[in-house]
């Protein structure tokens, strides 16, 4: 009966672990700020977009499962610092 009771709050807690990480594996946490990048991206505001963006990546370093969804932001706001040194460089030199 007290094996039992050891037992039961032990497998009642790697349930909920492993509930918790399937969740959000399958949807990032940060896709709101994702998406909000996009559109800022898209509409040509770059410093917005690289606000959202980290904001995003902030928030899925939290979470160990969604590497391949941190990669991805990196490399957008990397891309998007490289366009606007490029955009600040061209204007000093008209």
């Amino acid at each position: 009966m007290l094996y039992l009771f050891l037992v039961l709050p032990v497998t009642i807690f790697f349930i909920v672990i492993l509930a918790r990480a399937f969740r959000h594996w399958k949807s990032p946490i940060g896709l709101g700020f994702y998406i909000e990048g996009l559109r800022d991206e898209n509409s040509g505001h770059f410093e917005e977009a690289i606000t959202a963006y980290e904001t995003a990546l902030v928030q899925c370093k939290k979470i160990r499962f969604q590497g391949g969804f941190k990669n991805k932001i990196t490399g957008k706001v990397k891309l998007l610092h490289a366009i606007i040194d490029y955009n600040n460089s061209t204007r000093f030199i008209r």
